[in-house]
Formats: C-alpha cells, sequence, structure tokens
C-alpha cells in the first residue's frame, strides 16, 4: 500500500473541517484502547441534526454544539466478527438517509514498495512473510468520509511510541474509496 505524503510534510497546513476533526477524535478514542483491536466502524451524524431529531441528547451533546455547530456526532457500528476482510463487510454496508458520512479504523501491516516485488502469490505463504518481513511497519489506518464527497484519513505507525499521526485527504486512498461506497449505495 503505497501513501501519498500529507500536505504538512510540504509546509501547507491542513484545514480544520468537521471531517478531518471528526477523523482525528475517533483516531484519538480508539488510539486510547491501545493496540490488536479488532476494526471499528462509526456512523457520522450532524450534531445539529441530531439533536433537532433527538431533543432528549440536547443537554448531553451542547458542549459539542457549541463547540462545533457543524461538527459530527460519532456513533459506533457493530461489525461482524466473522473473519471477513473488512473490505468484503464494507460491500455490503448502506446507510440510512439520517447519516450524513462514516469513519473506519483499522490496523494493518504495510511494506516498503519495493518489498512487494518479492512477494509469494499463495495466500498463506503471503501472510507468513509479511508477518516476517524486517521493514514491516504495523499501522492504525483512520478514514472518514461524508456524503458531500468528502475523506480524510489517518495513519499511525505502532514504533516508536511517540510515532507521529500523519494525516491528509488521501492517505489511504482504497480505505477512501471503499467507504464512500458505503454512502453511494444508500443514495
Amino acid at each position: 500500500m503505497s501513501m501519498t505524503p500529507p500536505p504538512e510534510s510540504t509546509g501547507e497546513p491542513l484545514p480544520s473541517t468537521p471531517l478531518r476533526l471528526v477523523a482525528l477524535e475517533v483516531e484519538a478514542h480508539v488510539a486510547a484502547d491501545g493496540w490488536d483491536q479488532p476494526a471499528r466502524m462509526y456512523a457520522l451524524v450532524r450534531t445539529a441534526a441530531l439533536v433537532e431529531a433527538e431533543p432528549g441528547l440536547a443537554e448531553q451533546l451542547a458542549v459539542s454544539l457549541r463547540d462545533a455547530p457543524d461538527g459530527y456526532t460519532t456513533i459506533e457500528q457493530e461489525l461482524p466478527q466473522d473473519g471477513r476482510p473488512l473490505e468484503d463487510v464494507l460491500e455490503g454496508i448502506e446507510w440510512p438517509d439520517a447519516v450524513d458520512g462514516c469513519a473506519v479504523v483499522v490496523e494493518r501491516i504495510m511494506l516498503p514498495p519495493e518489498a512487494e516485488a518479492d512477494l509469494p502469490d499463495d495466500p498463506d505463504a503471503l501472510v507468513e512473510a509479511v508477518a516476517q518481513h524486517p521493514e514491516r511497519a504495523d499501522v492504525r489506518l483512520v478514514a472518514a468520509v461524508d456524503r458531500e464527497g468528502g475523506g480524510h484519513s489517518a495513519v499511525r505507525a505502532r514504533t516508536p511510541d511517540d510515532a507521529p499521526l500523519l494525516e491528509g485527504p488521501d492517505l489511504v486512498p482504497g480505505l477512501v474509496h471503499a467507504l464512500r461506497r458505503t454512502l453511494d449505495a444508500s443514495a
């Protein structure tokens, strides 16, 4: 998997959009639980719309609504733990109209692009080769998308412990695209 350099590496600051902020919030929430977690998925609903639809939540969401009136509230979704790859699970997801976007967090192993040429074709041998590769990097990937076509992603390496969070709209394009399809399917 290749990654596009984040805009901050070129000196350009990232805008603090609601989608970026919710992606960072989701990453921090999942990171607080440590590593070796299953994939996690979140529905994104505009906080103002949620309060309008569910007035009983107004007090609980008052600070969020005050601080980010155009922001999102995350609602964690249960994902099947049946061993299917996340990409296959995403193909069967459709969101109701009340959902304004979605986010997913998944841990993966990444290799440098030059390592891919030496990988075996056999799926079992591939898993073993990747797991044993000396240049492997365990990473946490976050992708968030909205119905307007926006997207934001983040990547954090497991090591070192203080690894920086890389972020940008196109760091994990395959995952962003798969999430967009879940929103398109329900349109």
